[in-house]
């Protein structure tokens, strides 16, 4: 199977760790976080990795073709000279994906079983939302606890890694994201499934408070 690796972003929030390089490429312990992800897939044999690259794509090409044969891995690039969006960026690549595939966002990490999303045809994976703020517990207006950042298991979000059969290709845009498009429109047909990891590691990397934080937890989590 392969992976496929969605690194077109420009990552303007990540700035100034961005101006000379992508998103995926952000260190974080001291690896980019496009190593820690090859090393997650590797646990489960995926060896075979096609990143979509745009912004600082040089920047891509040149690392991948320093850094497979140590990570002893099989790269190839897809390189986008516009913006084509997540959808737009994997139709492109039709032909190399003649059988059921991964997609991941860029700039995650995780630990979650990508085994668990095989054989469901079209599925999502999703993480409960983890609360950015202090949350206070009231009965009869007395304050009975602070809790600081719940997981809010109640509620559920996209983990930004989809286990995609060759049927997906029938409804990716020419131009747009998979998320505002191909989704909502596989949902309707009731064509989408959801695998939902309670107890996974997950953090998306959008800020520097992000990088710092992840820096002190993905070694714990992902080896």
């Amino acid at each position: 199977m392969k992976a496929i690796i969605l690194a077109g972003g420009y990552g303007k929030r990540l700035r100034p760790f961005t101006d000379d390089k992508p998103k995926p490429l952000v260190e974080i312990a001291g690896k980019p976080i496009l190593e820690w992800q090859i090393l997650w897939l590797k646990k489960y044999g995926i060896l075979n990795f096609l990143i979509l690259a745009g912004y600082k794509k040089e920047v891509l090409v040149d690392w991948s073709s320093q850094n497979a044969d140590r990570l002893g891995v099989n790269v190839m690039l897809g390189v986008e000279n516009e913006p084509l969006g997540t959808g737009g960026a994997i139709k492109r690549v039709k032909n190399f994906l003649a059988e059921d595939f991964l997609v991941l966002n860029g700039d995650i990490l995780t630990n979650l079983d990508v085994n668990q999303l095989s054989g469901k045809g079209n599925v999502i994976a999703l993480v409960p939302l983890k609360s950015p703020y202090g949350v206070v517990e009231v009965s009869d207006s007395k304050v009975t606890r602070f809790i600081e950042k719940p997981v809010l298991y109640e509620h559920w979000i996209n983990a930004g890694v989809y286990h995609l059969t060759p049927e997906v290709f029938e409804y990716l845009p020419d131009k747009g994201d998979l998320e505002k498009t191909t989704f909502p429109n596989l949902a309707e047909r009731g064509l989408l499934k959801a695998v939902k990891f309670k107890d996974a590691y997950w953090r998306s990397i959008d800020s520097i408070k992000d990088m710092e934080e992840a820096s002190q937890e993905v070694e714990k989590f992902v080896r």
